[in-house]
């Protein structure tokens, strides 16, 4: 199925940067929200409630269920300057494309109910395959026996704060290579999620089998076995300070005993820089790190990822690579976190360009490497920096400007290239 790009992008701009008055926007909320959010529910933060409501029609509270229907989409274009060696590894052509459109329902069963019953619908158009694929779906029950929600369906596997984050919440374009490399996007089984407040201790455990997405492109693997662990030491309303510390282990069984490890350079529509090719593998484990600190505007992370494959055929190959980001908001913003979920949470703006404010602006800048050279295996070893713009119009609207400078080492050959990137990005 085949959409016009363009049309789509523009359509959908007109209707989100009409100003509130004409569209009935909400006053915007006090200057000082809450930094600290304790609530959950099944399903991407993409489809919560924001702080400003844009619209009315998408919302239903009945005595049996609620639903709120929210969505989003990104168009992005990328060109691109290479040295003589980056040319030879691949010829890159400048390009603009939808990256990803999608709905989203969310809401709860029977409201009244003191066990919280929360459910969410996902769709979404992938722009790589032209395809209409389901996103997070499932049902989640709180089970306070448990100090914490069971979610069963389809979802994020549990693994590093960047990946469990909405895309459309993150400080960059793209996650890191080596998350997109290692960790597929989704998966289907169950996980429990659960929090100590007072310790103020999160964690997730998932099992997820692919009997229902035998044969998408996210089904790399038959079984995996995740699980995550983080303490806030620092968890301050009053002095808007955070500090998370987690770990995350992964066990994994590759689809047909057979796995490959690709990336994009952390752009969207270019080829795969790092690539192992398919090799046979009877499993994989992995360890990761991460570390955020957050004293009001300014927000410090990093995340750093091993894989160990057990795979004799190619000498038991062993992987590697993390990020390290900076993200600083002078307009005085504080990116909200969720103590449940161990997650960031989108950007709101104190005062938004539609209401005669100048919305928030984010500056960025990431440091990132990957390595696929292990074992008989030569995937190619790839590091990059980004400095980059945000500018967050509103809570529905951002446009993003990135400058990135990389060099590939594969094929014999070390080559580097200038990314020149930007993206509109459009939620409700």
């Amino acid at each position: 199925m085949s959409i016009e790009p363009r049309l789509l992008a523009c359509a959908l701009a007109v209707w989100f940067l009409t100003p509130g008055s004409a569209r009935g926007q909400a006053p915007p909320p006090p200057e000082k929200p809450p930094t600290l959010d304790d609530t959950i529910e099944a399903g991407e933060a993409l489809a919560k409630d924001p702080r400003r409501r844009l619209i009315k029609w998408n919302h239903y509270e009945g005595p049996f269920f609620t639903l709120r229907v929210g969505g989003g989409l990104l168009y992005e274009g990328a060109w691109f300057s290479q040295d003589e060696e980056s040319r030879q590894q691949f010829d890159l052509t400048a390009a603009a494309k939808v990256r990803d459109a999608r709905l989203v329902f969310k809401g709860r069963f029977f409201p009244k109910w003191k066990r919280e019953v929360t459910y969410s619908l996902g769709l979404m158009y992938d722009g790589p395959t032209d395809e209409f694929l389901a996103r997070e779906t499932g049902i989640m029950v709180a089970v306070p026996e448990l100090w914490g929600h069971i979610f069963i369906g389809r979802t994020k596997e549990g693994f590093s704060l960047n990946k469990v984050m909405v895309g459309y919440s993150g400080w960059t374009m793209e996650r890191s290579t080596i998350s997109d490399a290692t960790i597929p996007i989704l998966a289907d089984g169950i996980k429990w999620l659960g929090y100590l407040p007072k310790p103020r201790v999160l964690w997730n455990l998932g099992l997820y089998k692919d009997w229902l997405s035998e044969g998408q492109g996210f089904s790399t693997y038959d079984t995996q076995l995740v699980g995550r662990l983080a303490w806030l030491p620092i968890a301050s309303e009053k002095t808007r300070t955070l500090l998370h510390l987690g770990v995350s282990g992964r066990y994994g069984k590759p689809n047909e005993g057979e796995l490959k490890l690709r990336s994009r350079p952390e752009t969207f529509p270019t080829e795969y820089f790092v690539d192992t090719g398919t090799f046979a593998c009877e499993n994989t484990k992995m360890l990761a790190f991460e570390a955020y600190y957050r004293p009001g505007p300014l927000l410090v992370g990093t995340e750093y990822f091993f894989q160990w494959a057990k795979a004799p055929a190619s000498a038991d190959p062993f992987f590697q690579g993390g990020d390290f980001v900076v993200s600083w908001l002078p307009t005085g913003e504080v990116r909200r976190y969720n103590t449940r979920g161990g997650f960031f949470h989108s950007v709101s703006p104190a005062k938004t360009v539609f209401h005669g404010g100048h919305g928030a602006v984010e500056l960025v800048f990431r440091a990132s490497y990957i390595d696929l050279d292990g074992g008989n295996l030569k995937g190619g070893r790839f590091w990059r920096i980004t400095p980059m713009v945000n500018w967050h119009l509103s809570d529905n609207v951002r446009l993003e400007a990135a400058y990135g400078y990389g060099k590939l080492d594969r094929f014999d050959l070390t080559g580097a290239t200038q990314f020149f990137q930007s993206r509109l990005q459009l939620t409700f």
